[in-house]
């Protein structure tokens, strides 16, 4: 594994000798707009594995994307073979359904350390709910980034992420969801504590989330990519097209729904995905596609 292999796979010509705040932005941003977020193998017969070097092939050989524990477990070996003080993390992520959060860990985030600080780095949580930027590990004030206002708030050990979400227009409806939005801006998206975890405390969970008949990974084919002002994401067969901001307290939301032949072209051109198996779009739960935008 190679750490230049790795920057020329997310498009990054920066320096990186310094460990300091502006350098780790930019690594995360050039990653999430270059590492999409998915979980296709899922759905095209291959298993997705936890050890290192199958991710950094994966990934960074042929160019294809992963959830959380893909993502952050490569941008953790990035930071750490850089020089960053740089700890895994696990979290229980909100279910809007149930009003509640997962019963047990089911999300890795990274925590890291510069000039005494504090910071979450999460590069694979994906959708309009993941940060543009490192966050300050502290409670109660508001961060704000391009996608929204992002904060966390701790009580007795235990770290709640949320997000204020703006006004949305989708052009196909009658009428924006602002009205929606207005009463529940606040979004619950997951809680954590600092216990330092290691990749083996997630095998358990890697096999559960791709083979459990409940799990929304098995149920969803989710493809999702950071754009410069907003975010590609493909869920089954519906494509959609965000711009945060393209009016003040607004996004623009554009939603297709494409054929079979249209989504393996659409992730081929729009998230740079070529698979080496035939997909399968899926869609068939409960929860709406508003779970993931909205």
């Amino acid at each position: 594994m190679d750490i230049a292999d790795y920057f020329t796979r997310i498009s990054y010509n920066g320096a990186y000798k310094n460990l300091d705040l502006e350098t780790l932005t930019a690594i995360l941003q050039h990653h999430i707009r270059a590492v999409p977020f998915e979980n296709l193998s899922i759905h095209c017969g291959e298993t997705i594995e936890l050890d290192l070097e199958p991710i950094y092939d994966k990934i960074v050989r042929k160019k294809r994307g992963g959830w959380c524990m893909e993502n952050n477990h490569l941008l953790s070996w990035v930071l750490k073979t850089l020089g960053y003080d740089t700890t895994m993390l696990a979290a229980k992520v909100y279910i809007p359904e149930e009003n509640a959060y997962s019963h047990y860990a089911n999300h890795l985030l990274l925590k890291v350390v510069l000039d005494g600080k504090a910071y979450i780095v999460d590069g694979g949580f994906g959708m309009d709910y993941q940060m543009w930027q490192p966050m300050e590990l502290i409670s109660g004030k508001d961060q704000p980034q391009v996608p929204g206002i992002f904060h966390f708030m701790e009580d007795k050990g235990i770290w709640y992420f949320e997000k204020i979400k703006r006004k949305q227009y989708n052009p196909k409806q009658s009428r924006s969801n602002s009205d929606h939005l207005e009463k529940k801006a606040r979004r619950k998206i997951y809680l954590f504590t600092l216990e330092p975890q290691e990749i083996e405390n997630f095998r358990s969970l890697n096999v559960h989330l791709q083979t459990s008949p409940d799990s929304l990974f098995v149920i969803k084919s989710i493809c999702s990519l950071q754009t410069p002002d907003g975010l590609w994401a493909l869920v089954g067969w519906t494509l959609t097209k965000v711009k945060y901001n393209y009016k003040e307290n607004m996004d623009l939301l554009e939603t297709t729904t494409l054929t079979d032949e249209e989504v393996e072209k659409t992730l081929q051109d729009k998230f740079g995905i070529m698979l080496d198996r035939k997909l399968v779009p899926v869609n068939s739960s409960r929860l709406s596609l508003a779970y993931f935008i909205g």
